[in-house]
């Protein structure tokens, strides 16, 4: 099958972008993003990482795809597979057909990233496009060219074990939407994004959420200096290291902004976009406080300065969801 390969920024939004651009329905990995409601901010201080809380600045895994699905009819097939051999099989067949086939799996267990760059997670989506041999053509979001994987890795990769096992999930397009209406259907995410960071009851949520963080900084204990450091860096690794970061995804729902505005011609997504260019800004430049604390000689024991950048962020994230919350409703 003819198929064109493209370099994301993310795994999920790039592969549902890709596998839409490629059965005729030409769609940027923004729009995708955008679409689908992916931006959010969660402190899970139940889910651990390495002993820490987990920090996520998108929906949960799978969240783009199966929104996407409902919000454009696109009829998606999915199937989980109880042995290796019934979920390569199903692959197999699915290729013979010409399908590109969406796959969930763990980056530890795909050869073609560098050893620095695996680790166990086992929510990374790629593409399953042909198969040469005994080796599967691959376009994975995250690499500016196609790849190649042999049956045994990519079968450890699908049936890897540990936390958000995939079980072998496979999934194709059953639909190429028509041509939607888009300022419906953009109002409609717009509105459920304002909602997730800013309209839920929840502490750990959205704004609330941030805020929370916010105060366990603030009251982080001088004296527990290693803990600190840990703790802080974590934080940094969790919004700039572990998939787009806080800051991608803030820039990546401005383009959506910005691309949305074009669409409809309105000038209110063209402001919001540009705010939202600066929070991430504002967020990348709060990683930057936190690796010189971390980096820092002497420990640093006034955390004030933290905790108040974070709220700043707080701040703008929630005024600007009021003001597309009010612009969704009032034109839906």
């Amino acid at each position: 099958m003819t198929f064109s390969h493209q370099q994301s920024a993310h795994c999920e939004s790039g592969v549902m972008s890709s596998l839409l651009t490629n059965a005729g329905f030409a769609i940027s990995e923004p729009m995708v993003f955008g679409l689908s409601s992916a931006l959010a901010f969660a402190y899970l201080p139940i889910i651990k990482l390495n002993g820490m809380p987990l920090i996520a600045y998108r929906m949960p895994p799978k969240h783009i795809i199966n929104t996407l699905n409902k919000r454009l009819g696109l009829a998606i097939q999915t199937q989980r597979f109880s042995n290796a051999a019934a979920g390569q099989q199903a692959l197999d067949q699915a290729l013979a057909q010409q399908q590109a086939v969406g796959l969930q799996t763990s980056v530890f267990w795909l050869p073609y990233f560098p050893a620095e760059m695996r680790f166990h997670f086992n929510a990374h989506n790629l593409l399953v496009y042909g198969k040469a041999q005994d080796n599967y053509l691959i376009s994975d979001p995250v690499f500016e060219d196609v790849v190649q994987c042999d049956a045994a890795a990519l079968t450890k990769a699908r049936f890897a074990k540990g936390a958000l096992a995939p079980k072998g999930l496979m999934y194709t397009l059953g639909n190429t939407p028509a041509e939607p209406n888009w300022p419906r259907l953009i109002r409609q995410s717009i509105k459920a994004t304002s909602r997730i960071l800013d309209g839920l009851p929840l502490p750990w949520i959205g704004v609330r959420g941030i805020l929370h963080l916010a105060n366990k900084i603030a009251r982080l204990d001088p004296a527990a200096v290693k803990y600190n450091r840990l703790y802080l860096t974590h934080i940094v690794r969790m919004q700039e290291e572990i998939g787009t970061g806080g800051a991608g995804f803030r820039f990546m729902y401005a383009s959506f902004l910005q691309e949305a505005a074009t669409k409809l011609h309105e000038p209110v997504l063209h402001q919001a976009a540009n705010e939202m260019t600066q929070i991430g800004d504002g967020w990348r430049g709060f990683a930057s406080q936190l690796v010189q604390y971390c980096k820092a000689k002497q420990a640093d024991t006034d955390f004030a300065p933290l905790a108040a950048s974070l709220r700043v962020l707080a701040q703008q994230e929630r005024e600007l969801m009021q003001q597309l919350a009010s612009w969704s409703s009032s034109r839906y």
